[in-house]
């Protein structure tokens, strides 16, 4: 199975549980009265359009490089994590305004309805659901070194611990009768501000990718010690790297003897490329400079 059939494979797993939960959720928030869970539902709901737009973009992200696409579409996918931030985002406000309206309601005296058992069963299976779709997503992420799955196994994680919070709330307004209902709102809000948290490290991760921040340090380091290990190649200089999707683009200077032949030099630089792809990816973009020792 290819990289793009097995993205497809793992998000539509997701989808399925998401479907399950969302429309569970909303049925067991509303008979429950429970806006803690009617928010959590909120966020099923986000994980699924997420899952959709994991599905769109990923299929664009595969196609090879063409005339307008020198290197590829593999921004595509990182374009999808970034939808996904927005998305969390999006949800995340909802949830906080709702709650938060609640919140006020219960200061102004309104005596808030007390969540049922339903709601608290519905939050107790979200969380063994979605964790179990976070570890296999997040794995999968990892294995197949796709962002968009990434991101989106931490759309899971975020649900799961939306309904923990949700669990508290709830769990605490049923045993400690009409006093305590406002936890249930409350839970809400402490939901959204957990998802504002998660949404923009994906955000800062996409962003930053999309603007062609350089990879990091450390793999730059390795990159220049790849460099330095052949023979007659010294001074690596003028490193530039990014990503594009699961892609590595690197390009560098480096000295060589300038008494070599041309073709020694060449096939020096092109073992060096090679290094590199075996190291980072065989479709790493590497692009070596000669320069003559000065």
């Amino acid at each position: 199975m290819n990289r793009e059939k097995e993205i497809y494979k793992v998000t539509l797993v997701g989808s399925a549980g998401n479907v399950a939960l969302l429309t569970f959720k909303f049925i067991a928030g509303v008979l429950g009265h429970s806006s803690a869970m009617i928010a959590d539902a909120v966020h099923s709901l986000s994980d699924f359009i997420t899952d959709v737009v994991v599905l769109a973009f990923v299929h664009v992200s595969a196609k090879p490089q063409d005339e307008d696409h020198d290197y590829g579409h593999g921004k595509y996918e990182t374009f999808a994590s970034f939808i996904i931030g927005l998305a969390l985002i999006a949800a995340a406000t909802g949830i906080i305004v709702s709650g938060a309206a609640k919140l006020i309601d219960w200061a102004r005296g309104e005596q808030l309805a007390e969540p049922g058992w339903l709601a608290l069963a519905a939050a107790i299976i979200s969380i063994i659901v979605k964790e179990v779709l976070y570890r296999y997503t997040a794995k999968s992420g990892k294995r197949l070194d796709s962002q968009a799955l990434v991101a989106n196994a931490w759309h899971h994680r975020s649900d799961a611990l939306s309904s923990i919070a949700a669990t508290v709330g709830i769990g605490g307004a049923i045993l400690l009768g009409n006093r305590w209902t406002v936890l249930d709102p409350m839970a809400s809000v402490v939901v959204g501000v957990m998802l504002v948290k998660v949404s923009f490290g994906l955000l800062r991760s996409s962003v930053g990718e999309l603007t062609e921040s350089s990879l990091s340090s450390d793999i730059e380091r390795e990159i220049e010690e790849i460099i330095c290990s052949f023979p007659d190649v010294s001074e690596p200089h003028n490193l530039r790297t990014r990503r594009i999707g699961n892609r590595f683009a690197i390009e560098a200077h480096v000295r060589m003897d300038g008494n070599l032949p041309l073709t020694v030099a060449h096939e020096r630089a092109s073992a060096i490329e090679e290094r590199l792809r075996q190291r980072f990816g065989r479709e790493t973009h590497v692009t070596i400079h000669m320069e003559p020792v000065k």
